[in-house]
């Protein structure tokens, strides 16, 4: 499918770049490379790291240096035992919108549901209004301090999705502003058109009508403008249905983006089978989804993205089936799903702990489910995601005993310290006062 990558989970540990010096080396550290297979977390302790060129060109024990250290690295680093994995990946955030929804979160803890307020004219039509009001600068500004908070625990990949445009001018705009952002700060974005997020209110009654613009004007604008790295849609009773949401996926295909969908959130419309029939990239939510949707899946490859933020927030009470993607091996992804009514959450690794106290995740499984699963859902399994070598070096260096301390410690900020593409960044401290 296009923009999948489903290669890298194989490459060599301990393999060297020719070339010369490496531009970093670090020794003393404990490595979680994430890597399926072998040891726990795919660790490997008393190792080292080697990057040249933005890549990573070493990975694996220190014992297996091609030389001493100061002969190897123009700069070397001593870790003083701290652990090093791969940068987290958030896989699945609303990070770009206007306005602010705390009035229905106490609607809720009154008793009202996410449904209810959504057909009163709440939820997700509320925060069009505000989004299409924002300027540009406005919401690049209130997504930076989200942004800020999300990076500060160790993320440097993140997918941002449109959706609170429902209008060709809003949702471009924030697909400009997601792309702003990553030349604001040092981190990867992955851009995700969500025009077939709800249906706008000049719409209302229409919603074939709707999806036309989608899929006529929504779709090209946005591969035309390279705005756009894959579609997604929602497939629920108060979103679109599967008829009309593989409407949006063929026009898709048509302008060669891969598709992911918020599936089963909510009820089983079938929108697991629909994503493994068009091979999506991922489905997300899933608190419903059926035994032959996860069987669909594994055939497909399509990765599981698990949301606890929204399951905690909406008070939810059935689970993702956990056990069931266990058995037929659908790979699970964790992420914020940082959205202003149901997940306004800015913290990955809250949603590591949630996703293990919640769902029943095990450490090791929520760990992968925000590197190496997480990067597979969009797509970047052949650069990122593990520590392996001709990898970006991307690096997360953490103050831990054992990586379990990153699902353990609840409102613990273990991060001493992030590598994006091979350079060190001091923006951690700067932007976040610390």
């Amino acid at each position: 499918m296009p923009g999948r990558e489903n290669g890298g989970e194989n490459a060599g540990q301990g393999e060297v770049m020719t070339g010369g010096l490496w531009d970093t080396l670090w020794v003393d550290v404990n490595l979680a490379t994430m890597v399926d297979g072998g040891a726990p977390y795919g660790a490997v302790r008393d190792g080292a790291v080697g990057i040249s060129a933005g890549r990573l060109a070493f990975v694996g024990p220190r014992t297996s240096l091609p030389g001493v250290p100061k002969d190897l690295a123009r700069d070397v680093r001593f870790g003083q035992g701290r652990w090093i994995s791969p940068g987290l990946v958030d896989c699945h955030t609303h990070l770009v919108y206007g306005g602010n929804r705390a009035h229905e979160f106490e609607q809720r803890l009154a008793g009202a549901s996410y449904e209810e307020i959504a057909r009163a004219g709440g939820g997700i039509l509320s925060t069009v209004t505000a989004t299409r009001e924002a300027t540009e600068a406005q919401l690049l500004a209130s997504a930076l301090t989200r942004l800020d908070r999300i990076l500060g625990e160790g993320v440097t990949t993140i997918e941002i999705k449109s959706g609170y445009g429902l209008d060709l001018p809003t949702e471009l705009k924030m697909l400009r502003v997601a792309r702003q952002l990553a030349k604001e700060r040092p981190v990867s974005v992955r851009t995700t058109l969500l025009g077939a997020h709800a249906l706008p209110p000049e719409f209302a009654g229409r919603p074939d009508d709707y999806i036309d613009l989608v899929c006529r004007d929504l779709i090209p604008a946005a591969a035309g403008e390279g705005l756009a790295d894959a579609v997604d849609a929602f497939c629920e009773t108060i979103g679109f249905t599967p008829e009309q949401t593989a409407r949006v996926f063929d026009a898709a295909a048509a302008h060669e983006l891969p598709v992911k969908l918020h599936a089963e959130q909510l009820s089983d419309q079938g929108g697991a089978q629909l994503a493994a029939r068009y091979g999506a990239l991922s489905a997300d939510h899933l608190e419903y989804v059926s035994p032959e949707g996860v069987e669909a899946m594994a055939r497909s490859g399509t990765v599981a993205v698990l949301l606890p933020g929204a399951f905690y927030v909406l008070k939810e009470t059935r689970k993702p089936p956990i056990e069931t993607l266990r058995r037929y091996g659908v790979p699970m992804a964790v992420s914020t799903d940082c959205n202003p009514g149901s997940s306004p959450v800015t913290s990955p690794l809250l949603m590591v702990n949630m996703a293990c106290v919640l769902f029943g995740m095990t450490v090791e499984e929520a760990l992968a489910g925000v590197t190496r699963n997480a990067a597979r859902a969009l797509g970047l399994s052949r650069s990122r995601g593990t520590l392996e070598v001709d990898k970006v070096a991307d690096l997360a260096v953490w103050n831990i005993e054992s990586p379990a301390d990153l699902a353990y410690a609840v409102g613990a900020n273990p991060l001493h310290e992030v590598v994006y593409a091979g350079k060190l960044e001091s923006w951690k401290a700067r932007k976040l006062g610390r």
